[in-house]
């Protein structure tokens, strides 16, 4: 098959393709940064090195492709989250029909069943709905859980306090996963025949944990049995990411996925759609915690 990757060599996107060309498929990577291209194309895969900002550069390159993986770059600069997931989606979704594209994989998350109150994760929902709406497509949505690897953002503030914190409650059992869990989902996905059209999603998390037991997990692989997860106020919150400099709406938006995530609405719909959980648990996580730490 020949499949097209959007992310680079990031960290679902590099094992997404390793695996991929390992399975004998045509794998074309989508990078913005001409000096990937070397790596790329060391790993057996072809590089197009261009923007998802461009809707044509995305048709030309998804030209004659069985499956496309469509993923939202990060973007911590843009002044509206939402309207920047807004305008990548529509360029996907018009390179996907000028295409003929029939099969894609997307990622989203989990909490993209909502339209309102999760912050950040509002531009994943709104482009599963602009994908959604094209005919013809077999589109699934993946919706991996909360990533490990946030986790690695409060190394500054275990140095600094000798804790770990955020405005979501210390004892409410949330999933976790890891990148190369979504990886194993996404490639058994883009694997998959094109018919029938429609969609359908697909939930991939690795452990279920509570953060307390995340603080415990993390202290002990660095050193630190002590170390406790406090829970913030939503102002204490929004204050200390204001003072580590980012911009007001990122920090609403950062409050607001904690808040989901506290209160449980951003998970519902994944406790009524478990998936079976993947091979990388909190205690694997640890030890590279503990190796960047």
């Amino acid at each position: 098959m020949k499949i097209i990757l959007t992310g680079s060599l990031g960290n679902i996107s590099q094992p997404l393709a390793a695996a991929l060309v390992q399975q004998g498929h045509a794998v074309t990577v989508i990078s913005r940064t001409p000096a990937k291209q070397a790596a790329i194309e060391a790993m057996g895969a072809t590089a197009a090195i261009g923007s998802v900002e461009d809707a044509d550069f995305l048709a030309a390159t998804f030209a004659g492709a069985n499956a496309v993986y469509a993923m939202v770059p990060p973007s911590f600069t843009e002044p509206d989250s939402r309207a920047y997931f807004q305008r990548i989606g529509r360029n996907y979704a018009q390179a996907i029909a000028q295409a003929e594209v029939r099969r894609v994989v997307q990622l989203s998350s989990w909490g993209a069943h909502l339209a309102a109150g999760t912050g950040g994760i509002l531009g994943s929902h709104d482009v599963e709905e602009i994908l959604a709406a094209l005919p013809g497509l077999t589109l699934t949505h993946l919706r991996p859980t909360s990533f490990y690897t946030n986790y690695y953002t409060y190394a500054g503030l275990i140095k600094a306090a000798g804790i770990m914190g955020a405005n979501c409650v210390g004892d409410r059992k949330i999933a976790l996963v890891h990148p190369r869990d979504i990886a194993a989902a996404a490639a058994e996905e883009l694997a998959r025949p094109a018919a029938p059209a429609g969609r359908t999603v697909r939930y991939v998390a690795s452990d279920e944990r509570t953060q307390q037991e995340v603080a415990h997990a993390l202290g002990a692989a660095i050193g630190q049995p002590a170390l406790r997860w406090v829970a913030f106020s939503d102002e204490q919150m929004r204050e200390s990411l204001l003072k580590n400099g980012l911009p007001p709406s990122t920090a609403a938006d950062v409050v607001a996925i904690y808040a989901s995530m506290s209160s449980g609405k951003l998970g519902e719909d994944y406790e009524q759609h478990k998936p079976a959980l993947g091979q990388v648990k909190l205690e694997d996580f640890a030890k590279e915690f503990a190796a960047a730490f």
